[in-house]
């Protein structure tokens, strides 16, 4: 548990850091850091789109049932 926990911490950790590191980059290169952001929020929106459908499209489909004796409770 305790293994969990320090991991817990070093990604809010990161967190904070990335918040300020983000906001700190907004003032000094606004039209830029939005820019990328918008960039980025979009491609990962997409790709997983595209993973979903991938995925959909190489699955086989199901077995089909077969008739048979309903199950009794």
């Amino acid at each position: 548990m305790i293994k969990d926990q320090m991991i817990g911490v070093i990604i809010l950790v990161a967190s904070v850091a990335g918040i300020i590191v983000s906001a700190w980059l907004a003032v000094a290169w606004a039209m830029v850091v939005l820019q990328i952001t918008a960039f980025i929020a979009v491609a990962a929106v997409l790709g997983i789109l595209a993973w979903i459908e991938w995925t959909m499209a190489t699955t086989p489909p199901r077995a089909p049932l077969e008739p048979g004796v309903p199950p009794t409770r």
